[in-house]
Order: C-alpha cells, then sequence, then structure tokens
C-alpha cells in the first residue's frame, strides 16, 4: 500500500479520534475486499459489488473482529476497545447498535494500523479473512 502517501506521522495518527480511524479503516477494507474478489474471480462489477457487501456490512466485519480479537496485541485491542466505545450518532440500516459498535471497532482496527504504517501486520490480519467467491 506503499503508492498512497500518508502524510500524517506515526505520534500524529495515533492521537487522531477512533472515528476518523475507522473513516479511513472503512475504505482501506473495502479496497482489500475489492482487490481480493476482483483476483479470485472473473465475475462482472454487479456480481462483485453484491459479494463485496457480504464482506463489508457491519454483521460480518463484527464477526471477523470476533474472530480474529484473541490474536491482536494489547495496542491493537486497546484500538478496539475505544472504536467500539466512541459515540457514533449513527447507525447503519440493517444492523443493531452492538454489531455497528463492533464493525466501527473493526474499521478504526485497520485505519489506526493503516495510518501508522504497520502494513506486515495489516497484511497478516487481512490474510485471516477467508473470502469464498
Amino acid at each position: 500500500m506503499e503508492f498512497i502517501e500518508r502524510r500524517k506521522n506515526i505520534e500524529e495518527a495515533k492521537l487522531l479520534s477512533p472515528l476518523t480511524w475507522a473513516y479511513i479503516g472503512d475504505s482501506v477494507y473495502e479496497m482489500f475486499i475489492r482487490t481480493e474478489l476482483i483476483n479470485k474471480s472473473n465475475a462482472k462489477p454487479h456480481k462483485l459489488h453484491i459479494e463485496a457487501i457480504k464482506y463489508v456490512k457491519a454483521k460480518s466485519q463484527a464477526e471477523i473482529l470476533k474472530k480474529i480479537y484473541d490474536d491482536l496485541t494489547e495496542e491493537e485491542k486497546d484500538v478496539v476497545r475505544r472504536g467500539r466505545n466512541t459515540e457514533n450518532h449513527h447507525i447503519a440500516k440493517n444492523t443493531n447498535s452492538a454489531e455497528y459498535s463492533q464493525s466501527t471497532a473493526f474499521e478504526a482496527l485497520i485505519g489506526y494500523l493503516y495510518l501508522t504504517k504497520q502494513d506486515e501486520r495489516l497484511i497478516e490480519i487481512f490474510k485471516k479473512i477467508q473470502l469464498s467467491v
């Protein structure tokens, strides 16, 4: 992911709000999912979009976080806790507040790792996510 210049230094990135981490984490995660889908399938864009939704919806992200949680470092668990506990006045349709909090925590983790330039760790976590196409 070095093609994108991340201007924030690591210390500045650590001071951002968990919702900011989640904001960038959402797009980094979606880019990963979309890339994996096009690498594993010759499907047309509409079918790829339908498949991507299965992985990027709040319920799926909450389940992924539950699956990987025990393998996280203490620093990562702290990021997850902060992401989960942050006050968010928006709840996506087709989910409940608990799942939405967990998905925000997952996105915060992804965003935090991305902004703090922990690309190897990000890749380790992405490898744990099994796509079935």
